[in-house]
């Protein structure tokens, strides 16, 4: 279960939290509005759904030439300065990540698939977070055990719209990248 960590007085930067997590040996963390929070181990299937997510956005990249890079869990979405998360899958747009960067610098698309411990904090908070990124255009929320997609849209304006798809075509405009809902349930 995603639990705060105790041993921190008070709510850390985001400078503050990267020296922080650079410090442990092991274990996996976000920054959410300046407490750190410890994320559950992860089960075989949110693996090998975050593994199909991340050959799926490769693959759809590749496929229509996009000036994008898919990444796999570990880069960070800097949402403000006491929050900073890290989801399962995130495209970014434009030049690719720097080799020492932590953060993705222009994300537009950002995946979670939920479990039981996180499912509360990205269907509510994250989503409300990530739409505060004005480059994120989609969020995803990939439910393994209905096997369907939570489609998040950013429209012109403020709205976002959100779609359940279990079966055919994802298209993700911008950047360009269609995708088979099937395709990200693989393995």
């Amino acid at each position: 279960m995603d639990q705060a960590v105790p041993t921190l007085p008070s709510k850390l930067t985001r400078a503050e939290y990267y020296r922080w997590a650079e410090a442990r040996p092991r274990g996996r963390f976000e920054l959410m509005d300046g407490m750190v929070v410890a994320m559950a181990p992860e089960r075989g299937a949110h693996l090998r759904a975050k593994g199909a997510v991340y050959r799926a956005l490769v693959d759809a990249i590749s496929a229509s030439a996009l000036d994008c890079q898919a990444l796999p869990d570990g880069a960070t979405v800097e949402v403000d300065d006491r929050t900073a998360y890290e989801p399962d899958a995130v495209v970014n747009s434009g030049a690719p990540m720097a080799d020492d960067a932590i953060a993705a610098p222009n994300p537009v698309i950002v995946v979670e698939v939920v479990s039981p411990s996180s499912k509360s904090i990205d269907t509510q908070r994250k989503l409300v977070d990530y739409f505060r990124v004005p480059s994120i255009r989609h969020y995803l929320i990939m439910d393994t055990e209905r096997r369907v997609v939570i489609h998040h849209r950013r429209e012109d304006g403020a709205a976002i719209a959100t779609r359940i798809i279990a079966a055919g075509r994802l298209e993700l405009e911008p950047p360009g990248i269609s995708l088979e809902v099937e395709a990200l349930f693989a393995g």
